[in-house]
């Protein structure tokens, strides 16, 4: 199965023109993390990682240790929606190892796979769902406070503005990167939306 994920992705780049693939991580802090590579590297990164000085990131490496791995996660692979299609760039979450290809401990995706493994054992099952709720304001001017697009509230019916639209125009790009979407509404404070 893992082969067959390799395969989409490296045809998946070369058929959509991909430019650039951006190799995500979180730190410890669960700060995304991100370098770009070009799509000549893709099929080296995919078989034998991507080494980077990990004392640049928090929580990853002392300097005398610095250099680690991103292994990309072919399964995680997406391509970005929203960039110019002459400029196609992708982006691909990343486990992080040591030099020698061992899980690194401080990886936070290692540190969730551990977690919910041991979480099963005991007869757990894990279940998440995001609650995106968020504002959209006018583009800032200098030194002034942001400008609420809509004076809508909890649930309001705001069918014909601009907020509205942003809404369905951010739920068609998450879905087109695979994210399904229950629900939208209006929230509580003026531009204040929900996913």
């Amino acid at each position: 199965m893992i082969e067959q994920q390799r395969d989409y992705v490296l045809r998946t780049v070369e058929e959509r023109g991909i430019r650039l693939v951006r190799l995500w991580f979180t730190d410890v802090l669960g700060n995304l993390k991100s370098f770009a590579i070009s799509p000549a590297e893709m099929e080296n990164a995919l078989n034998d990682g991507m080494s980077f000085d990990g004392s640049a990131i928090d929580g990853f490496s002392r300097v005398q240790e610095s250099d680690v791995l991103a292994l990309p996660d072919p399964n995680t692979f997406e391509v970005l929606p929203w960039v110019d299609p002459k400029g196609a760039e992708a982006r691909v979450f990343c486990d992080i190892a040591k030099l020698d290809g061992t899980a690194f401990d401080g990886d936070p995706r290692q540190v969730l796979r551990r977690n919910l493994n041991n979480a099963h054992k005991l007869g757990f099952q894990f279940y998440v769902a995001p609650d995106i709720e968020y504002f959209y304001f006018d583009p800032p001017k200098v030194d002034s406070r942001p400008v609420p697009l809509d004076e809508g509230g909890f649930f309001d019916l705001t069918s014909n503005d601009i907020t509205s639209s942003l809404r369905k125009e951010t739920i068609r790009t998450l879905e087109t990167m695979s994210i399904p979407v229950e629900y939208s509404f209006h929230e509580d404070s003026p531009s204040q939306h929900e996913i």
